[in-house]
């Protein structure tokens, strides 16, 4: 598939532009041990861009935890909100958006809650370089990634159509967010998530760095 040039780029938030898959693998397995339970790689990669409840409904069933989805956020989210105040950039990513900032106009497009964003983001001052930032709990995004509401809303707030705006994403239920959205996709997906689970995207990078590589002609 061939990308077109866009008008307008979106970007996910977490495993993307910042490096916080590590924190909620931490987080989860610290509750878990209390279980004797394993977050193993099979599970975790089922619920990256998910909303935290959703994911949670998700672990607790798979798992067979003996506590409900709200039960097991209540001991997971207090050591979150601890490890989200270092987190860090993906390698690369601020570098990228620097150099696309005085282009294009940018979008940040998260299943984040609001006040989480505000947390991870808080000692990052490039992010004030995206023009909108849209939420999971923004009143118009009525269903989280899979679903396209979150690219579609951040679509209107910078005033591109959908088929005029390029994402980036790490996480196969973002991809297929942003297709069912009808717009192009780059994936920059963990390595050990198999190219075919983001198979929609129209490029697939390992980094940052290959992603400036591989779209130099097309965004320079």
């Amino acid at each position: 598939m061939t990308l077109t040039r866009p008008a307008a780029l979106l970007f996910d938030l977490d495993g993307c532009l910042l490096d916080t898959e590590p924190l909620y693998t931490r987080a989860t397995q610290e509750v878990l041990d209390e279980y004797g339970k394993k977050f193993e790689w099979s599970l975790k990669s089922q619920l990256m861009g998910r909303d935290l409840l959703e994911g949670a409904r998700l672990l607790v069933r798979q798992l067979e935890l003996p506590l409900g989805p709200e039960e097991y956020l209540a001991r997971c989210e207090p050591r979150l909100l601890e490890l989200f105040r270092s987190c860090e950039p993906r390698a690369g990513a601020e570098d990228f958006v620097r150099w696309v900032g005085g282009r294009f106009p940018l979008a940040i497009a998260t299943s984040s809650e609001r006040f989480l964003y505000e947390l991870k983001v808080a000692h990052h001052p490039w992010v004030e370089l995206f023009s909108a930032v849209v939420c999971g709990d923004h009143p118009d995004v009525r269903a989280l990634k899979p679903s396209p509401d979150i690219f579609l809303t951040a679509a209107a707030a910078l005033g591109v159509a959908p088929e005029r705006c390029l994402v980036f994403e790490d996480a196969p239920s973002g991809v297929m967010a942003a297709r069912a959205a009808g717009m192009q996709v780059v994936a920059l997906p963990d390595p050990r998530i198999g190219h075919e689970r983001v198979g929609q995207a129209q490029l697939i990078v390992e980094s940052w760095a290959e992603a400036r590589q591989r779209l130099s002609v097309l965004l320079g």
